[in-house]
């Protein structure tokens, strides 16, 4: 008999592996919506759709493994990781979904308040958030939008051997930076920044992407916490802050 493995819990979704089937249960349809139609237009490897019925969106697993974790060394060779740089590239060269993605109007407004809550609960000294804040300002300029995944995390990114077979988790697509996409692809593993870039094939700001890892980190951790995950966790969120800091 089939083991059910929760993959993902919180309030706001549910993410059930069950053999070879993946059960993603949402509380907002629109996320789904989005989901399903990026999956369709991106020119990379994604899952199959194997059924919908709300709130329940029904795939299939991918094959290989995921190129590596937040706070985990990763196995994955260089190739492999020029390989994901390579697909980003051909997600952003792709015609723009027609909806709009992130917004960089509410990272900003959002960036203080999250700075603030980060001193005030002490889940990192002043100095440690003033910096990486200062680092952030890099990231809230103007871009080209892009065919963007929006949430790149790097086990969302499957591999077998050099190659890759897919990527999932398509719920926060639409038009965006391109370089956030590189940065939380790499977010933890600075050790593969260069290998990402070389697969991507284009030059690219290395102070923005640095500035979005302190960025993207200011503005999870409060969220991380409050739906249960842990970003002191070795490796993880406030980790990278520190060591942004730090200017390692």
């Amino acid at each position: 008999m089939e083991e059910v493995q929760v993959v993902v819990a919180h309030h706001e979704r549910t993410t059930l592996r069950v053999g070879d089937v993946f059960l993603k249960i949402d509380t907002d349809q629109t996320r789904t919506d989005v989901e399903v139609e990026a999956m369709a237009m991106a020119p990379v490897p994604t899952p199959e759709v194997l059924w919908r019925k709300p709130p329940v969106l029904a795939l299939a697993a991918l094959p290989g493994t995921a190129l590596g974790r937040l706070g985990e060394p990763s196995i994955a060779s260089s190739a492999a990781w020029a390989a994901a740089g390579a697909a980003v590239r051909m997600l952003h060269d792709a015609p723009l979904p027609p909806w709009p993605g992130r917004n960089l109007d509410e990272d900003a407004s959002r960036l203080d308040g999250e700075c603030e809550w980060l001193i005030t609960n002490d889940v990192l000294p002043a100095d440690v958030v003033t910096r990486n804040r200062r680092i952030a300002e890099a990231a809230l300029r103007p871009w080209t939008p892009v065919f963007m995944h929006g949430d790149l995390q790097v086990s969302h990114v499957f591999v077998d051997g050099d190659e890759i077979t897919g990527v999932i988790d398509w719920s926060e697509a639409g038009q965006g930076d391109a370089l956030f996409d590189l940065a939380i692809l790499t977010l933890g593993h600075e050790e593969h920044l260069g290998d990402v870039v070389a697969g991507y094939g284009a030059d690219v700001d290395l102070d923005v992407i640095r500035a979005w890892w302190s960025l993207r980190s200011l503005l999870a951790v409060r969220w991380l916490v409050e739906h249960g995950f842990d970003p002191s966790s070795p490796g993880c969120e406030v980790d990278v802050l520190r060591s942004q800091a730090a200017g390692r």
